[in-house]
């Protein structure tokens, strides 16, 4: 079963269920895919629909950020939960000690030295680490550390 179809069996569980909060959390993710499907003018396959809720995950952490700044815990916690729904349908997280042997092939790869050479170790930690949902903003830090030296 793909992944979008998927999405739409478990909307249709969780309305079953009378689960509000899953169910509105779902209804966003379809949306989100609908309006994707029609950018795109063709079906989304598992790959772009990764990458979807990829970005709607990124998204409701720089609101969590926001929110928390603002002293807004109810709204922390709505976002918090809406994460929890949209990452079950996402691979596993990339482990820090993932992400960090991977930083480290990507600077012996591309023979970084400093600050500067940071684009060209994100762009191969990255695809080293391409389907495994690993947190850009992590990646970013731990590059940071390791060529500030």
């Amino acid at each position: 079963m793909s992944l979008s179809k998927q999405i739409v069996a478990d909307l249709t569980t969780a309305m079953k269920a009378q689960d509000a909060a899953k169910t509105s959390t779902l209804r966003m993710v379809k949306a989100a895919m609908m309006n994707r499907q029609i950018e795109k003018g063709s079906e989304l396959d598992d790959e772009d629909t990764q990458k979807l809720l990829r970005s709607l995950v990124k998204q409701r952490r720089d609101s969590i950020e926001q929110y928390q700044k603002a002293g807004r815990q109810e709204l922390v916690d709505k976002e918090q939960a809406e994460i929890d729904v949209i990452e079950a349908f996402l691979p596993k997280a990339a482990s820090q000690e993932e992400i960090e042997q991977a930083v480290a092939a990507a600077i012996a790869e591309t023979g970084a030295s400093s600050m500067k050479d940071m684009g060209k170790v994100m762009k191969a930690a990255q695809a080293a680490l391409a389907g495994k949902n690993a947190d850009g903003r992590l990646i970013s830090e731990i590059v940071k550390a390791k060529l500030a030296g």
